[in-house]
């Protein structure tokens, strides 16, 4: 199985996919952002992007990865990775299923001023790139995202709290 945490930069992916992992039994992370770097490390570089995720090969790379990772070990894998593009997430999620692995997809959520705040604290230079995807987020929830998944809104929660909830969920 896979436990994709989805949303914007600030939303707490990371943090909660550390502390989600020890309560999923027989889990591990795979962060496929991995996969991205992987790609930008090409040399020549492929073409010009703003986001590794428009290369054609991530999303089937993502898939492969997770595929022959979970052939290996079994369990579940929890990905914490933002997919804001509705096609991409399709490629992704029809390849997983195409291999019969099952995806609980959740989007952890906060509202723009909490994601805001939080990007901006993180650093004393906030990031431009993190700052970039607050509206391309907030137009995947209100167009797709939001009906993909199963939203945890983490205005008012700790990462360990989400963590709880989305271990609560998947346990069921």
């Amino acid at each position: 199985m896979i436990v994709w945490l989805n949303g914007t930069h600030g939303a707490g992916k990371t943090t909660t996919s550390a502390l989600l992992q020890p309560l999923l039994p027989d889990s591990r992370v795979f962060d496929a952002e991995q996969v991205g770097v992987m790609l930008m490390d090409i040399r020549p570089g492929l073409p010009e992007t703003d986001n590794f995720q428009h290369w054609p090969p991530w999303r089937p790379l993502v898939v492969e990865t997770a595929a022959r990772v979970l052939d290996y070990t079994g369990g579940t894998l929890v990905i914490p990775m933002t997919v804001l593009v509705e096609q991409y997430w399709r490629e992704i999620s029809t390849g997983l299923a195409q291999r019969a692995i099952p995806v609980r997809h959740f989007v952890l959520h906060a509202d723009q001023e909490t994601l805001r705040g939080r990007i901006e604290s993180e650093h004393a230079i906030p990031s431009p790139f993190r700052l970039r995807y607050l509206q391309p987020y907030a137009e995947a929830a209100r167009t797709w995202l939001h009906a993909e998944a199963e939203v945890v809104d983490t205005t008012h929660l700790t990462a360990a709290e989400a963590a709880a909830k989305i271990a609560d969920v998947v346990k069921k």
